[in-house]
């Protein structure tokens, strides 16, 4: 089932998260995060950013690699997700979200995490992330904390996408006002 993406704007966003638990809906939810990801042609998607407050998301980096060969295929879906080590090597990657959209920023982050989470049996997996899956997983794991990643950038940078953020604004109260 595809559901609409929530838009910058929204409070959902800025919004803390709670645990996913054994009486949610897991299946349901795994379905809807893949499907609508897919449907948008992203690269990650956050519970929040489909208007749940949980803390879950989906992986999938196929839409990269048609302009990068050298990106391997990471899918994945992750509940109660978990950071537990960064490494100290920093890199910078141009990053954009499905619900900024046409926005793209150059943003720092760990190359490298340790990582826990539960899959769709809320089995625990603790796995070393590098690279693309480090900057994809930093990314969506934001999303349950509320950061987005423009939050990351040089606040003048941020304040040049001032006009953006707006018309953004905008399209979200346009969205949520025909739901």
């Amino acid at each position: 089932m595809v559901v609409p993406v929530v838009l910058y704007g929204s409070s959902v966003l800025r919004s803390q998260t709670s645990e996913v638990r054994g009486e949610d809906n897991i299946l349901w939810l795994k379905d809807m995060l893949t499907d609508t990801l897919m449907g948008s042609e992203g690269i990650g998607l956050a519970a929040p950013q489909v208007n749940i407050l949980k803390r879950a998301f989906a992986i999938d980096t196929t839409p990269m690699i048609t302009r990068d060969i050298t990106i391997e295929k990471f899918t994945g879906i992750f509940f109660n997700p978990e950071i537990l080590e960064f490494s100290d090597d920093i890199i910078e990657y141009r990053e954009g979200c499905l619900s900024l959209p046409e926005i793209y920023e150059n943003v720092d982050r760990p190359e490298k995490i340790l990582v826990r989470y539960h899959d769709e049996n809320l089995i625990t997996h603790e796995e070393e992330f590098y690279g693309i899956k480090a900057r994809v997983f930093q990314h969506e794991f934001d999303h349950l904390e509320g950061i987005l990643f423009i939050d990351r950038i040089h606040f003048l940078r941020r304040k040049l996408l001032y006009s953006k953020l707006n018309n953004i604004k905008r399209l979200q109260k346009k969205q949520k006002f025909k739901q």
